[in-house]
């Protein structure tokens, strides 16, 4: 037996008792320190207190008590070194052979709100750390337990083979340095607090959640990692209740469809293809709003994601069941829109609580090789502040209600965009697009005869009077843009002289 002697010291007590039991039976040695010492004293394991071995007692309110070195030189020493051996004799020091420790409650503590700053800083762990670290850093000779859920592989491995392997020691001190890590920088987020935004060090945490079916091709492996306290409404807390595995691309449109619907109080619904919205609807019930939505671009809703953000009901979720989808997202479902959706088998069904209001994302990320942008993320009223009419005839009533839906949603769609608007809802869109004019050719012709009426928005300034002329042609009879342009006045006499009301922003919506 290889482990004859194990320093235990836990705030996380879950399972601590059966495995000091554990260790005991097989003659191994326990060293412990205040509360945990306690703790097994009452389950009845002996115990060697760390005071007994370091020869002082615990100071400062418990501060200092592991910091001594007859426990790091315990943890430290090589075994196979000559030297080392000498010292320990000459020190009288005893090899420590395990270390069993977990740490303060720090995250739990500042999470918990109520909490005051001397509250926290009292969880700050020093000792802990400081041990977990010796102990990682000599795997081959220590084993560092830090998990509860290892206890029982690791008395399984010790009873049928007297030892732990060096590989899984290594797993196990690597695990270790993963958790110090984080234990650190939640500490250092703590003390920050959000005055650092753009920090001189950007540390991004992510817990693995799950593999995903695969990544934007099926070539391609991919995994979905999470916050490790993941806000509502969030994909990462999102439940799936029916159908196949999610893939990346699902993952990317859902989360489109999120974002954009939250934004919407009347009973809406959102179809996405390739994160883009390919139609959108708001009407006094849910299915009247699916029906419109769809009809804006019912080819290129064939495969895509619907968000909806009311319980879908027996209705809706008959009307969505005559084509094919890839996925529904909701704040909940009826039983029957279940029975019907679920008779879908690869259609994937996901709720998310809360979806009104609640968590955003205060910052957004961008993927460069070799590097990685940080931005705030774009967020800002649906209606902007200050709307200025630029053109001769001021829109009408009817006309300002489709000009700020058509806006609302252009935030939402890749640049170059353009979407068409009849009341709430959606009777055209353009996306992606390398030029304007071809965004709104784009959004005319699948609008076609709808278009006559309607109103335009375009996320960033309209550069040439083209793009009106195209939008005249059409029908339209209102336009919103940000405005500009070096060219706002060519733009602005186009509209006059179609008599089509303009009204700037002042707010560009790129989305790259």
């Amino acid at each position: 037996m290889r482990v004859k002697r194990a320093l235990i010291s836990v705030s996380d007590k879950r399972g601590i008792i059966e495995f000091a039991s554990g260790l005991r039976g097989l003659g191994v040695e326990v060293i412990s320190t205040g509360g945990t010492a306690k703790a097994l004293r009452d389950g009845g394991i002996e115990v060697v207190d760390v005071c007994a071995e370091t020869g002082y007692p615990e100071l400062f309110n418990g501060r200092v008590k592991t910091l001594h070195p007859r426990i790091h030189g315990g943890l430290l020493n090589i075994r196979g070194n000559k030297t080392h051996q000498q010292q320990m004799q000459d020190n009288k020091i005893k090899p420590i052979d395990m270390l069993v420790c977990n740490l303060y409650p720090f995250k739990q503590t500042v999470l918990g709100g109520g909490h005051t700053l001397d509250d926290a800083i009292e969880n700050i762990d020093v000792g802990g750390p400081a041990m977990v670290r010796a102990a990682a850093k000599n795997y081959r000779d220590v084993v560092v337990v830090m998990n509860p859920v290892d206890y029982a592989d690791i008395i399984d491995d010790l009873t049928k083979k007297g030892d732990v392997s060096e590989e899984k020691r290594r797993l196990l001190a690597s695990y270790a340095f993963r958790v110090v890590s984080g234990y650190d920088y939640s500490i250092h987020e703590y003390l920050t607090g959000e005055k650092d935004m753009f920090p001189h060090l950007l540390n991004l945490r992510f817990e693995k959640k799950n593999q995903l079916r695969y990544g934007e091709n099926p070539h391609q492996k991919a995994f979905f990692y999470h916050r490790v306290n993941p806000g509502n409404p969030s994909i990462a807390n999102a439940k799936q209740l029916h159908g196949t595995q999610l893939s990346l691309n699902n993952i990317v449109d859902l989360d489109a469809a999120l974002q954009i619907i939250r934004e919407y109080d009347k009973p809406s619904t959102v179809i996405i293809k390739h994160t883009n919205p390919c139609g959108m609807a708001s009407a006094d019930n849910l299915a009247d709003s699916y029906r419109m939505a769809l009809d804006c671009d019912s080819l290129s809703a064939f495969g895509g994601v619907v968000g909806l953000n009311r319980e879908v009901d027996e209705q809706t979720a008959s009307e969505m069941s005559q084509i094919f989808l890839e996925c529904v997202l909701a704040p909940s479902y009826s039983k029957k829109a279940l029975e019907l959706l679920g008779k879908k088998k690869k259609i994937r069904l996901m709720e998310v609580l809360g979806l009104n209001g609640g968590y955003r994302e205060k910052m957004s990320f961008r993927q460069v090789s070799g590097g990685l942008m940080l931005q705030e993320t774009d967020y800002h009223p649906g209606t902007p502040e200050q709307l200025k009419v630029v053109s001769k005839r001021n829109p009408t009533d009817d006309e300002m209600i489709s000009l700020l839906y058509s806006w609302k949603l252009s935030r939402y769609v890749k640049s170059n965009a353009a979407v068409l608007a009849v009341g709430e809802r959606t009777v055209g869109i353009g996306s992606g697009h390398t030029s304007r004019v071809d965004a709104v050719r784009t959004a005319v012709s699948k609008a076609k005869d709808k278009a006559v009426g309607a109103c335009l928005a375009s996320e960033a300034y309209i550069p040439f009077r083209d793009n009106i002329d195209e939008a005249h042609k059409a029908g339209v009879s209102a336009v919103i843009e940000p405005g500009g342009s070096i060219r706002d006045g060519e733009v602005i006499e186009a509209a006059d002289e179609y008599d089509m009301a303009l009204v700037f922003t002042g707010i560009r919506c790129f989305r790259h």
